[in-house]
């Protein structure tokens, strides 16, 4: 395995470990900035936005620019977006540093895939994209509760400070480690987008979207469900997110495992089946018993993290295989499709707390990830069904 792919993984790792550590600081943020906890969720919400749609634009403009220097660049932007949000005294300047962040992240996971399969041997390119996408699962397992850890004696801004120093090594380590000279072809976005045409491709990005919906209705109000719906203190926080990391780095391999023994599409209908059950169970934890409330929530978030990682792998497998030819520009489009579900469950989280209470939150994303399966269960055009079949 070329030992320049964990640098790449490196700049993931950043990039993960900001996205889902937000979670934790909202309470503190919004405090500080003066705006109620839903809209400190817009925070995700702008943006998942900005890397939906940024991440194929801006690979478009730069897709045949030298790589080294587009993954450097978009690295140390992500790092000047973490500073900014390290300085900022209001909401409108943290919103800006997360735009900033989001372009610049999503510029960085396009180019950085891209650049794991242009060094690699042609046997060794699936494991390459692995690697690169192990950067954000470990981000998820370790990354995330170090930052919420850093937040509770260094404060939210010392979290953000850190993540920028970790974008600065990764950038000077690209820099260092990468060829010059890789570029890759000159696409405009209409030839990127053009994948979403072939057939099976669009459902099988709606079977994206519909998951990360459910799961971030809940996942970014995950500080008021332990808080005000369990009545848990907010020093458990970290322990909270190293439990769902840890889960999800486990989910992360054995949905892998599950898809190439069993088939990709017969992974991912178990998976938002089982999903479904397990986030529409949140609101019986209310009514666990007092003294057993912090394990069984630790429990439900390491198995939520265990059933909800395992769907990335398959779905990416899933969506090679209706675009083999095309994969780079496939995995790009399932990527936005992952942040424009994290974008609306942000939405649809901040609606249910608007008009209902945290514990509601679990049901109604139980409704979404049901859609899904649904989607993929009953609604198969024919080359899923030919992987289901040879799967």
């Amino acid at each position: 395995m070329d030992f320049r792919l964990f640098w790449l993984a490196l700049g993931a790792f950043a990039i993960g470990a900001e996205g889902f550590v937000i979670a934790s600081l909202l309470p503190a943020v919004s405090a500080d900035t003066g705006v109620t906890i839903v809209q400190g969720g817009y925070l995700v919400l702008a943006f998942a936005l900005a890397y939906a749609v940024g991440a194929p634009v801006l690979a478009s403009v730069t897709g045949h620019r030298d790589r080294r220097t587009t993954l450097t660049l978009s690295m140390l932007v992500f790092a000047l977006g973490n500073v900014i949000a390290g300085l900022a005294h209001s909401y409108e300047q943290l919103l800006i540093a997360r735009l900033v962040m989001a372009l610049a992240a999503g510029l960085y996971a396009a180019t950085a895939q891209a650049t794991a399969v242009a060094i690699s041997e042609p046997h060794y390119r699936a494991r390459a994209i692995s690697v690169i996408v192990g950067g954000t699962t470990i981000a998820v397992a370790f990354g995330a509760p170090l930052g919420a850890l850093i937040a509770t004696w260094a404060g939210w801004r010392g979290t953000f400070w850190t993540i920028a120093g970790v974008a600065v090594a990764s950038a000077l380590a690209i820099r260092t480690m990468l060829p010059a000279g890789l570029t890759g072809p000159r696409l405009s976005l209409g030839e990127r987008l053009s994948v979403i045409a072939r057939p099976g491709v669009l459902p099988v990005l709606l079977t994206t979207v519909l998951p990360l919906t459910a799961a971030f209705s809940v996942f970014t109000y995950i500080a008021p469900v332990t808080t005000r719906t369990l009545g848990l203190p907010a020093s458990l926080l970290p322990v909270v997110l190293l439990a769902f990391g840890i889960g999800g780095a486990v989910g992360n391999y054995v949905g892998g495992q599950l898809a190439d023994r069993f088939g990709a599409t017969r992974t991912v209908i178990g998976t938002t089946l089982l999903f479904t059950i397990v986030v529409a169970s949140l609101g019986l934890l209310p009514h666990a018993p007092a003294g057993n409330a912090a394990a069984l929530f630790l429990g439900f978030m390491f198995v939520w993290g265990l059933i909800g990682w395992a769907l990335p792998p398959a779905q990416a497998s899933r969506i090679i295989k209706l675009a083999p030819d095309a994969a780079p520009l496939a995995l790009s489009l399932n990527a936005s499709s992952i942040y424009l579900g994290v974008a609306l469950g942000s939405v649809v989280g901040g609606e249910v707390l608007n008009y209902a209470t945290p514990a509601d939150l679990g049901w109604v994303a139980a409704l979404f990830s049901f859609a899904a399966f649904g989607i993929v269960a009953f609604w198969r055009p024919a080359p899923v069904l030919a992987e289901a079949r040879l799967g």
